[in-house]
């Protein structure tokens, strides 16, 4: 079965995809849209629940207009890595695990844009004055940083064990 190949990334896609909308949904039902936006301290001056909608790309460049763009992005580059995981080689567990990260923060941020035109972003980081964003943004983060460490490792992909019977050990 083909989702057996890169079994690493689809469960990655997945639960990246759920966790952030989950969050969104929580953020979105909790929270006002409000300008001053309404924020939760969870530790005051340093980290922030804040709701903000986004409709530029990361860290709100671009959100003067005109990125209609970013939700093709999104759709190519979550069809490209979908079609990488499925005709592509069977990749070591770090590779499944970035583009499976990346695979679910694209897929997350992009179907926002499809369907809303923005994404929500919540996630504060006061003490160094960080743009506030998602957890897409944090699982496609992630999943550069495994890439990176795939770069790094010689590991071999596993293969199931042969059939003795076909002649093939």
């Amino acid at each position: 079965m083909k989702f057996q190949k890169n079994r690493i990334f689809w469960i990655a896609a997945i639960l990246s995809l759920i966790v952030d909308h989950l969050t969104k949904f929580w953020v979105v039902q909790t929270l006002e849209l409000t300008s001053p936006p309404q924020t939760i301290p969870l530790w005051p001056d340093v980290f922030h629940f804040t709701y903000v909608i986004n409709t530029g790309a990361a860290f709100s460049l671009f959100s003067n207009g005109g990125v209609f763009w970013l939700r093709w992005l999104s759709l190519g580059v979550s069809l490209g890595l979908m079609a990488l995981a499925w005709w592509g080689p069977r990749f070591i567990r770090w590779e499944q695990t970035g583009y499976g990260l990346i695979l679910g923060g694209a897929l997350g941020n992009g179907i926002d844009r499809f369907i809303s035109g923005h994404v929500v972003d919540f996630l504060d980081f006061r003490l160094i004055q960080f743009p506030i964003f998602n957890l897409a943004d944090v699982s496609i983060n992630i999943g550069i940083i495994c890439l990176l460490i795939a770069m790094f490792i010689h590991e071999h992909p596993r293969h199931p064990p042969s059939d003795p019977s076909s002649g093939n050990l």
